[in-house]
């Protein structure tokens, strides 16, 4: 806490150096692409979201090609995670529900020149963070439809030693800090789960293609959107099918989640909690209402947007 008021003279320090050229920013871009992917390390972070922390150890270990990693939420109740080449393998915890409901994701692979259709690279200067030198690059949007950030990058390494996530008046709303690096690699006993970690069931195959989203489409995406990834699931509950479709801009992810309603009651609702937005809407189909949700880090309007414009790829739907 008593760092708090150091920060605006840390920032402005930052701010006083002259923005670099947007190719130098892309070359530290792609060194934290090749990082995540090649460079091994254990540490502790802090993740701020609407004004509540919470702290985790990491184990992150780059091996013959494979990542395996495993988080651990050190404060409130025991929350864990470990995950081979970005699946899944068990968690703890209320993450239990969330994570196996989700859509497999695979890690992402930044792109510059792609990046740059739809930000402004910048390198800002350099900073300090966890006792290690970082150079902050900048990723301003160009539209109103995704979040700005400021990336703090290991001059050494090129891990994130922090991200800033920012709206479009230059608001916080999430931030991911390291504590503490250790650039070094993990053991086997550091990356075993605990007896608490409960092993996902079988993985619902994705079909990375539009012929598998189910027989939906989208009659508008934010610019730079694609589809990522698709699968189509029977809830254990409901027993309905629900169609999951998720879309990335390189950088920002949404997902978009179907599911027949089948004459049950199903309400519009709008929420947003820090910077994830989640927007359900009623669509009316001539095969029956459908549920329509949208979750994902990206504006509340835009996330609402997208929900009304779904629409059944053989038959033309109502709102």
């Amino acid at each position: 806490m008593r760092a708090i008021p150091l920060l605006p003279l840390l920032l402005g320090s930052c701010l006083s150096v002259p923005a670099f050229a947007a190719n130098d920013a892309s070359q530290w871009l792609n060194r934290l692409a090749q990082a995540e992917q090649q460079q091994s390390f254990q540490g502790t972070f802090v993740y701020e979201r609407n004004g509540s922390f919470s702290t985790h150890d990491i184990w992150h270990r780059a091996q013959n090609g494979k990542v395996t990693e495993r988080l651990l939420q050190l404060d409130g109740s025991a929350q864990e995670v470990v995950r081979v080449d970005g699946r899944t393998q068990c968690v703890s915890g209320t993450l239990v529900s969330g994570v196996s409901q989700a859509p497999s994701a695979s890690a992402r692979e930044l792109d510059p020149l792609k990046l740059m259709s739809w930000y402004d690279l910048a390198v800002a200067g350099q900073s300090r963070v966890a006792g290690r030198d970082a150079t902050i690059v900048t990723l301003t949007p160009k539209d109103q439809h995704r979040y700005g950030f400021e990336l703090h990058l290991d001059t050494q390494t090129g891990l994130p030693l922090k991200s800033l996530l920012l709206d479009d008046k230059g608001r916080l709303l999430e931030r991911f800090q390291f504590t503490r690096l250790a650039p070094n690699a993990p053991t086997d006993a550091d990356l075993a789960a605990s007896d608490n970690c409960k092993p996902l069931g079988p993985a619902v195959a994705a079909q990375p293609s539009v012929s598998g989203t189910g027989h939906w489409r989208s009659d508008w995406l934010p610019p730079g959107f694609e589809l990522a990834n698709s699968s189509v699931r029977k809830d254990p509950d409901s027993k309905t099918t629900v169609t999951s479709l998720m879309y990335d801009d390189g950088l920002a992810r949404f997902s978009v989640f179907l599911e027949p309603l089948n004459g049950t009651s199903g309400m519009d609702t709008r929420t947003q909690l820090g910077p994830t937005s989640a927007v359900s809407r009623r669509l009316t189909t001539p095969k029956g209402d459908v549920m329509v949700t949208v979750v994902g880090e990206i504006p509340i309007g835009t996330a609402e947007r997208i929900a009304l414009s779904m629409r059944a790829q053989d038959t033309q739907a109502k709102n």
